[in-house]
């Protein structure tokens, strides 16, 4: 089920009878409130209509999303769910019915900010203990064949520190054209153009590899988090966590040192409390348990909290005062106020107080009131009550750097991710002192240990340094021996030994209007060149370079091929050997010793963007689609009859749209580093 976009329902024929089985009472008399007018009082309507929208909830769920869900696992097939955007239910309620919840994010900059779905969903996965969650990943609107792995490595990044852990791509668009047609169809002006008919795409392997080891480690043992907020009772209702646990606030926000999931009330009755946290049978477990600061709650929700705080959970938030329905009512305002007074004693609130219940205790009061975000203490004060229970923060660093944790029953895994274009070094500090810290990079599939680090108080430190938008995962073995710290540093920077200076020759595909063969002076941006042929060019051209160097085969130093500035993908080969494809920063590839001779041969091959050629053939006369209508030589099977180079059924561009830097503009260098 893709996101609900249809507003609410709130009857059907056989609401009437439905209602009196589920609430207990015949809403006949209170029909007015449809309308707008009240019944009897303010108090009494409002009830009404809480149970009305509770009903709507209820039948959405057994009717709709419960049905569906029973008919795919009647044939084999498990139901996924995109729980949000104008949903008549609590969101987190729907997607709870879901075998693979999942949530959606828009392309930085290109739409809508949707952020807090992916929230929803990581949060459901989590408390579910549902190994699997996927986002529609990179929605867009104005895209427009800008976006390539590069661009996007940052928002994925991202995503994978949110808690996703599959990305499905839109739009994988179906190209039906012929392959000379390109880049072909579109969904108009929606989606990442994710499909064969980018310039790019023959080199994308590389970054779907990436995708995989991140997707696959992701998936393995059960969240960290700390905070569990519980989401209010009721429907229509979209969670929100505190902005202030958060980070960036905007298309991306980054979790802060004590991670969070949130929780539906149907979900909390799965609970119970193991060495004092909030445990549920998938494997997620809880510090602390955040109620919405909202005076209502049922009986049935009040005396579920009150038996987990008996049991040794520790609780913030204010007694609630009554229920919001008008099901029970009275007695079910005085049953509120009995369990309230028994699990906070008293009503008194204008300091924060702490009041113990059984093995556990409730706080509330003073700030805790006060001082709210979206429903919730503001993250310090819920810090503090961390802190004051010896809970230290998950990870911190000195440097802008998100992060992730997953704990399997051996290892601690951490994905760690650079949110900066510029190279840092920091200080990160994780929660585990299990083994020997190691570091995996999933851009290379390599990985070592680190032999830089100090471990206290149950915390490693370790210090690191990530490349613009460079991500890691820093992983926590049992397995893997402990061994004492040493001085040896854990990143070095690498030595430039050679620059390949001077000429190269550029071979381009004539098909898309380049010149076969030319010869380069100097490496430059293909937008500065003199040539339209070159100027406008998209897609992939091939670069070829002799160089002299001297290297020992014993030699123990690693050696790099770094590309410099690359627009905007490329492949590398030395001496006729492929080496990888360099999509990211740092830009380079490893060259293995034994492959070096004293005279060499590298073969770069650089794929651009399709915008270039697309504004060059503005300047050409149209053949393509006019009034949503193809054309006659399409239809007929005729010889495409224009001198274009590109078809699309979508537009974007003009002749005067400023070029897109293209092309190898370096400096290449050969660059080594000793560990």
């Amino acid at each position: 089920m893709d996101s609900w976009e249809m507003g609410s329902q709130n009857w059907t024929p056989h609401f009437r009878a439905e209602f009196i089985k589920r609430r207990g009472y015949d809403p006949l008399p209170y029909y007015p409130v449809y309308a707008g007018h009240i019944v009897e009082s303010p108090e009494i309507s409002e009830r009404f209509l809480w149970d009305l929208r509770q009903t709507s909830q209820e039948l959405i769920l057994e009717y709709h999303a419960l049905a569906v869900k029973k008919y795919a696992h009647k044939y084999g097939m498990n139901l996924s769910i995109e729980p949000y955007d104008m949903n008549p239910t609590a969101d987190l309620e729907l997607g709870a019915i879901a075998d693979v919840p999942m949530s959606e994010f828009w392309s930085k900059g290109y739409g809508f900010n949707s952020s807090f779905s992916v929230v929803e969903a990581t949060s459901i996965a989590h408390v579910n203990g549902k190994s699997l969650t996927p986002a529609e990943s990179f929605t867009a609107h104005g895209e427009n064949w800008k976006q390539n792995p590069g661009s996007m490595k940052n928002q994925g990044d991202w995503a994978f520190a949110a808690g996703v852990n599959r990305f499905v791509y839109h739009t994988f668009q179906n190209q039906y054209l012929a392959d000379s047609l390109r880049p072909g169809a579109t969904m108009g002006p929606y989606g990442v153009h994710w499909d064969r008919n980018q310039t790019w795409w023959p080199m994308v392997g590389a970054y779907h590899q990436y995708v995989s080891r991140c997707s696959y480690m992701l998936q393995q043992g059960v969240s960290v988090a700390d905070v569990l907020y519980l989401n209010p009772e009721g429907s229509p209702h979209v969670f929100r966590p505190p902005f202030s646990a958060m980070t960036g606030n905007d298309t991306i926000p980054d979790r802060k040192g004590y991670n969070f999931d949130g929780c539906a009330p149907s979900l909390l009755y799965k609970a119970s409390v193991v060495n004092g946290n909030i445990f549920f049978p998938g494997g997620a477990s809880y510090r602390l348990l955040v109620l919405p600061a909202i005076p209502t709650m049922t009986p049935a929700l009040l005396e579920k909290i009150v038996a987990l705080v008996k049991a040794g959970a520790t609780v913030v938030g204010s007694a609630p005062v009554k229920s919001p329905a008008l099901q029970g009512y009275p007695a079910s305002d005085e049953k509120i106020a009995a369990l309230a007074k028994m699990l906070w004693g008293t009503s008194n609130s204008t300091t924060q107080q702490s009041h113990t219940y059984g093995k556990g205790r409730v706080i509330w009061g003073g700030d805790l009131e006060t001082e709210l975000d979206n429903l919730y203490p503001k993250y310090e004060l819920t810090a503090v009550v961390l802190r004051s229970m010896n809970v230290a923060e998950d990870f911190r660093s000195t440097g802008p750097i998100r992060y992730i944790h997953r704990n399997t029953t051996d290892r601690d895994v951490y994905f760690i991710a650079n949110k900066t274009g510029e190279a840092i070094d920091a200080e990160a500090t994780f929660r585990s002192i299990k083994g020997t810290p190691q570091l995996w990079d999933a851009v290379t599939g390599s990985f070592r240990s680190l032999s830089q680090f100090k471990k206290q108080g149950g915390q490693t430190t370790i210090s690191l340094h990530l490349d613009a938008y460079q991500s890691y995962f820093v992983v926590f073995a049992k397995d893997v021996k402990a061994v004492q710290a040493s001085a040896k540093k854990n990143f070095v920077t690498p030595a430039i030994v050679t620059t390949l200076t001077g000429a190269w020759n550029v071979s381009f595909d004539p098909k898309w209007g380049g010149p076969k063969n030319i010869v380069f002076d100097e490496l430059t941006d293909w937008t500065l060149r003199p040539e339209e042929g070159i100027k406008y060019y998209s897609g992939i051209a091939t670069y070829h370079k002799t160089f002299e160097i001297n290297v020992a085969q014993n030699s123990k130093d690693k050696f790099y091929l770094d590309l410099g500035e690359i627009k905007n993908l490329a492949r590398v080969k030395l001496n006729g050997k492929e080496l990888g494809v360099v999509w990211t920063a740092p830009w380079r590839v490893q060259i293995p010793v034994s492959l070096l001779k004293k005279q060499n041969t590298v073969e770069i091959e650089v794929a651009n963007l399709w915008p270039n050629r697309l504004i060059g053939d503005q300047k050409i006369a149209s053949d393509g689609p006019t009034n949503g209508r193809w054309p006659n030589w399409i239809t007929k099977g005729e010889p495409r009859p224009g001198k274009r180079y590109t078809f699309t059924t979508f537009e974007p561009y003009r002749k005067d749209t400023p070029l897109f830097r293209s092309g190898l503009i370096g400096p290449v260098t050969i660059q080594k580093d000793n560990y």
